[in-house]
């Protein structure tokens, strides 16, 4: 099985999320499906029905979570060697060689990406332009639209 490249905090969220889906929602469609089983007729009951369907999202997901923690790789980057170089988890500033146009990312994991946030996911086209590159360098990126160079100002383990 690969493993899946996550953050500290991305750990943290994923196991957050599975707590509540088996403390608290589970729980609670569990309690929805015995009170509509108790309304009688099955075939024709929309909240029995709607009630499986949705222990059927809470327990996919749940089987999507544990996967997804039993093969991480938890990466800790400020336990590691400031080396200047863009490595999964460090906090990059990047100048737009075509408008000085100054922008700031964090290579995350997939699930923790959020481009608003400034957080990019390390398979995303500019995070795998970056890694390896290092503070100076200059990286054209290849995005949908069209390519974009960059200088990476700086590389932080945040």
């Amino acid at each position: 099985m690969n493993k899946v490249p996550m953050t500290v905090a991305g750990e943290q969220k994923l196991r957050e999320e599975l707590e509540q889906l088996k403390g608290e929602e589970r729980p609670r469609v569990i309690n929805a499906i015995a009170e509509a089983r108790e309304h009688g007729d099955l075939k024709e009951n929309a909240e029995y029905h709607a009630a499986r369907e949705q222990q059927g999202f809470i327990e996919g997901r749940i089987q999507e979570i544990e996967s997804k923690l039993s093969a991480s790789q938890v990466i800790d980057v400020t336990k590691l060697p400031k080396t200047g170089k863009v490595i999964f988890g460090v906090t990059v500033d990047l100048i737009n060689l075509h408008n000085d146009e100054e922008v700031r990312y964090r290579i995350v994991g997939e699930d923790e990406a959020d481009i608003k946030a400034g957080r990019i996911s390390v398979t995303s086209p500019i995070a795998r332009a970056l890694i390896g590159k290092e503070e100076g360098d200059t990286v054209l990126v290849r995005t949908p639209g069209g390519d974009v160079e960059y200088e990476i100002a700086g590389v932080e383990h945040l």
